[in-house]
């Protein structure tokens, strides 16, 4: 549609999940009409983010530092694992202050659609964990839509003949369908005050 570098530059923003062409395309022309300074101090947050963001060896965390800030705050109950998806659900959960524990990152949840099963999570690193005895709850936050149960009944069941690991899931309260990243402050505090045990025996 245009020529060179603008051309370049909508494509690349389009590349963006949740942004389609004209949103693109918008995001591009807004670009051009920002200050020179403004640009290259977002190019360089964007290196800088980039180079010096890791996952944290402990948890899976997104985090700048190695273990991340959560894993080494010997504030933290270390004997409860809450097990989530992705790193951003962790700053959903973070923000109703309901949980004080400590974070497991799969890296997804099973989807054989997408060619995603149990050995490309990150689930063998969360048994060797449970290996700690200072663990004695695993709290299952998986996103409440197909994938998630699926994702929290399979962890279930390979966590169902851990001894002294008590296995718990977000209660309801949470929309089926939806996205921790999405839920407010308050759906997603009660939900984790409501949560309900496994049943190992099931």
């Amino acid at each position: 549609m245009y020529d060179g570098p603008v051309q370049d530059l909508i494509d690349e923003l389009g590349r963006l999940p949740g942004i389609g062409p004209k949103s693109a395309q918008r995001i591009a022309f807004w670009l051009l009409d920002q200050p020179q300074a403004d640009v290259e101090r977002l190019a360089q947050v964007l290196s800088t983010v980039k180079a010096n963001t890791h996952l944290c060896s402990v948890c899976f965390n997104v985090t700048d530092s190695d273990p991340c800030r959560i894993c080494r705050d010997p504030r933290r109950d270390h004997g409860s694992i809450c097990v989530v998806e992705e790193s951003k659900d962790v700053i959903a959960i973070e923000r109703t202050r309901e949980f004080r524990g400590l974070y497991h990152v799969l890296g997804g949840s099973i989807s054989p659609i997408d060619g995603r099963g149990p050995g490309d999570l990150r689930i063998a690193e969360l048994v060797r964990r449970l290996s700690d005895p200072q663990v004695t709850e695993v709290i299952l936050a998986t996103d409440p839509n197909l994938e998630g149960d699926a994702t929290a009944t399979y962890i279930a069941r390979l966590l169902a003949d851990t001894p002294g690991i008590r296995i718990s899931r977000l209660a309801s309260g949470l929309p089926v369908g939806g996205d921790l990243e999405y839920a407010d402050e308050v759906t997603l505090g009660r939900a984790f005050s409501g949560r309900r045990y496994v049943d190992k025996t099931a």
